[in-house]
């Protein structure tokens, strides 16, 4: 049940295990963590902010950034068995569970696995159809003044995404995709940053810090802890890469060990994307306050948020845009991968399987595809996009994905995983603490999918 094996070798020189070298360092694995970690999470933390007020806003962001570097130490560790260093490679998360923890566990991860890389995407067809609507709408505000009837629809604009996604699958695998780690990285720094300045320009037009402790009043007590439950998912959402994590260390040159490069590597992710999260969730709330957009740079798609300068909320969304186009197949890939492993190894003599045919185009590598990939690739593409034609709620689907994500892949698996290939005993004392820490993400996490669920329905139904 492996959910990654690269398809193609085209380098002579192989590692230890007989695959091609791997050529990745300590940089581009920060790539491809940011790459994974800021997407449409970032967009939804002032709103977060808003929900549990100054003190447990800032507080959560920090918690959950704890929590995702200890669950990323965890799990470095077992990218190699039963040593983490010369030891056996787990080539995939799946792997290391199947190997630390039996095939049961490995069913249950799996499906938890695909499961939400599937609702990643998504997440992501939703968030790029609102970008798309955001600048439509900044264009005709600019022109047309804040009181015009500017109405766009998101249908078309998933659909549009959908169609560039069905060219993007034409990647062969992951490790064809550094260089859109690449652009994708630059990009969410760029809209990160205008998030941020045009937050800190705002709270300087307003001349004051806006919000209050106890973040934005509700009718009803129970309105607000579902609310804050809510936000709470989409914090959660915004942080883990665990269930990549490993696919990535898989891209690792070595020496050094790739367990060290991996915890250096996610020590630097995690303390820029919390540095961007805590700019973009407080500045954003400071600027708004009770007004804060569920969406900090397309709010203006609901009459909130940013209206001008419109060319730099324009491009804040094209960068996001391109960033999610990367995005995507990060998440995508993995899927991909497992399904024509799969194919492959039941059907050996299939030629829709098999055969491979080679396309060249002008300015791009030689592209080898065959029916199958194209097929499946395809029909994946437009699953994902449908799905989100019927749920385009952006918090709350992030919300019900933060909760899914958070401690079974997040924390349950890491730290069953670690306990078993460091043979730590039970009532031990770090057994006992990591048990804790297991214990308290797991309530945090039933209290993410009860808000996020109950906002979808309200939606629905209203």
């Amino acid at each position: 049940m492996a959910i990654y094996h690269s398809l193609e070798v085209t380098d002579s020189t192989l590692d230890d295990d007989g695959h091609s070298r791997r050529t990745g360092t300590l940089w581009s694995c920060v790539a491809h963590i940011i790459t994974s970690v800021i997407g449409s999470g970032v967009l939804a933390l002032a709103w977060s902010t808003a929900q549990l007020g100054w003190i447990a806003g800032p507080v959560s962001l920090l918690c959950f950034a704890i929590v995702t570097y200890v669950s990323a130490f965890l799990l470095s560790d077992c990218y190699r068995s039963p040593d983490p260093i010369k030891g056996t490679r787990n080539y995939t998360y799946m792997d290391a569970v199947r190997v630390n923890l039996g095939t049961k566990r490995t069913w249950v991860c799996g499906l938890l696995q695909y499961l939400s890389l599937y609702g990643m995407d998504i997440a992501y067809v939703i968030t790029t159809a609102t970008c798309m609507r955001a600048i439509g709408k900044s264009n005709c505000y600019h022109r047309e003044g804040r009181n015009a009837w500017c109405h766009y629809g998101s249908s078309f604009y998933m659909l549009l995404f959908g169609i560039i996604q069905i060219v993007m699958s034409l990647i062969p695998d992951i490790h064809n995709m550094e260089w859109l780690s690449v652009v994708a990285v630059i990009m969410s720094f760029s809209y990160s940053s205008i998030g941020l300045g045009l937050s800190f320009a705002k709270v300087l037009e307003n001349g004051r810090i806006a919000g209050g402790i106890a973040g934005v009043p509700a009718a009803k007590v129970e309105k607000k802890l579902f609310n804050a439950f809510e936000a709470l998912g989409d914090i959660a959402f915004s942080y883990p890469f665990s269930f990549l994590l490993l696919e990535i260390q898989d891209t690792l040159k070595s020496p050094p060990p790739e367990n060290q490069t991996m915890k250096r590597a996610s020590m630097v992710a995690v303390f820029i994307t919390t540095f961007f999260y805590f700019c973009c969730g407080c500045f954003g709330y400071a600027a708004f306050g009770d007004e804060t957009p569920g969406n900090l740079l397309t709010g203006i798609v609901n009459g909130e948020g940013f209206f001008e300068p419109f060319w730099l909320v324009d491009f804040a969304n094209v960068c996001i845009i391109v960033h999610l186009v990367g995005g995507y197949q990060m998440f995508s890939q993995p899927i991909y991968a497992a399904a024509e492993r799969w194919s492959s190894s039941t059907y050996p003599n299939s030629r829709f399987v098999n055969k491979f045919y080679t396309f060249r185009l002008p300015l791009v590598p030689a592209i080898r595809v065959n029916l199958f990939r194209l097929c499946f690739r395809t029909v994946f593409v437009i699953s994902t996009t449908g799905i989100a034609l019927v749920l385009p709620y952006f918090n709350s689907v992030l919300g019900v994905l933060g909760a899914l994500n958070f401690w079974p892949l997040a924390i349950y698996f890491p730290v069953e995983m670690y306990l078993v290939q460091k043979k730590i005993g039970a009532w031990t004392r770090k057994w006992v603490i990591l048990k804790i820490f297991s214990i308290v993400c797991f309530l945090a996490t039933v209290l993410c999918f009860i808000g996020s669920v109950e906002a979808i329905i309200r939606a629905k139904i209203s």
